[in-house]
């Protein structure tokens, strides 16, 4: 039997960071979750287990069983430009490389997916173990997109960022230090997105060592796309950058910092210049967008880690 909404509410991390990421808009979609979610629970017969917690930032997540009493996952996520295709990517990768999509109400963001070990990602690896893991899985992910796909494409998604990235870093909120950072990523990214581009291939969007989940008919699976089309090089923009702040308390932060993006570089066969320069803007772009939420420890660390770029 279905249980009553009251029993799925929203995990407190969710309330906290959709509350001060979106607003009031924001506040409405949690309050309408738990109705959301009682909905597809009994329209798509599932039993539900349990909500992870702390579970996403902008999704909640649900362990459920189907009709046959198989496992499997029921994400209800915020619906943003970001987002809104994640159906569509994992339905192009159909379970290669990525968690298979089973049934998806995309106008809504309610995906039902297989069941993996939401507690095991490459985090629980050793550094090295981990980045080799999550590179072979990062390989199954670039393919074509398709024909007539509704992905945006890298230089569309970027013209936004940088965008408001210009219009943030002229807040007091950012240092006056860090304008000429920002003043830099600016223009490699315009660089990037001019002239010849690499072959483009579908994106993940948002890749790193806590998206990619143990499995059981593979090793490894990356789950959360926000998937985009164009340069391999923007996928490792944020890869380049995992463990933040345990590269940067090492002896010799730069050199290691360095040595990333030529490893990524080599083991993707991705041009070294195009990685360190996608991972330069994300960051700064990352960091500016954190001091505009009042998160001024991560937008400290974002910055300091372009800065070694």
């Amino acid at each position: 039997m279905t249980p009553a909404p009251q029993h799925l509410q929203p995990p407190e991390r969710l309330i906290r960071t959709v509350s001060a990421w979106e607003g009031d808009p924001g506040r409405a979609w949690l309050a309408a979750l738990p109705e959301r979610a009682a909905d597809h629970l009994a329209r798509w017969d599932l039993r539900p287990e349990r909500v992870l917690s702390p579970g996403g930032q902008i999704s909640m997540v649900v362990l459920v069983r189907r009709a046959d009493d198989t496992p499997a996952t029921l994400k209800l996520g915020l619906v943003t430009d970001e987002t809104r295709h994640e159906h569509a990517a994992l339905a192009r990768w159909d379970g290669r490389g990525a968690v298979r999509l089973l049934r998806a109400d995309p106008d809504e963001g309610v995906l039902l997916m297989e069941r993996l070990h939401g507690d095991v990602s490459l985090r629980s690896l050793p550094e090295a173990k981990a980045m080799l893991e999550a590179c072979a899985t990062l390989q199954r992910l670039w393919v074509p997109p398709g024909d007539a796909h509704p992905f945006t494409s890298v230089a569309d998604h970027t013209a936004g960022l940088a965008a408001r990235l210009r219009e943030r870093a002229a807040h007091p909120y950012v240092d006056v230090e860090a304008r000429p950072l920002v003043d830099e990523a600016l223009a490699i990214r315009d660089a990037l997105t001019g002239g010849s581009q690499p072959e483009a291939m579908l994106l993940h969007g948002d890749y790193h060592h806590g998206n990619v989940l143990s499995a059981d008919r593979v090793p490894w699976l990356a789950i959360d796309p926000k998937p985009l089309v164009g340069d391999p090089a923007f996928d490792l923009g944020w890869l380049v950058r995992d463990r933040l702040e345990t590269l940067l308390a090492a002896p010799g932060a730069q050199a290691a910092a360095r040595r990333r993006v030529a490893k990524l570089s080599d083991a993707l066969e991705v041009d070294r210049d195009r990685v360190r320069g996608w991972a330069l803007f994300r960051a700064v772009e990352a960091g500016v967008w954190a001091f505009s939420v009042a998160d001024r420890p991560s937008g400290e660390l974002l910055l300091e880690f372009a800065g070694l770029l």
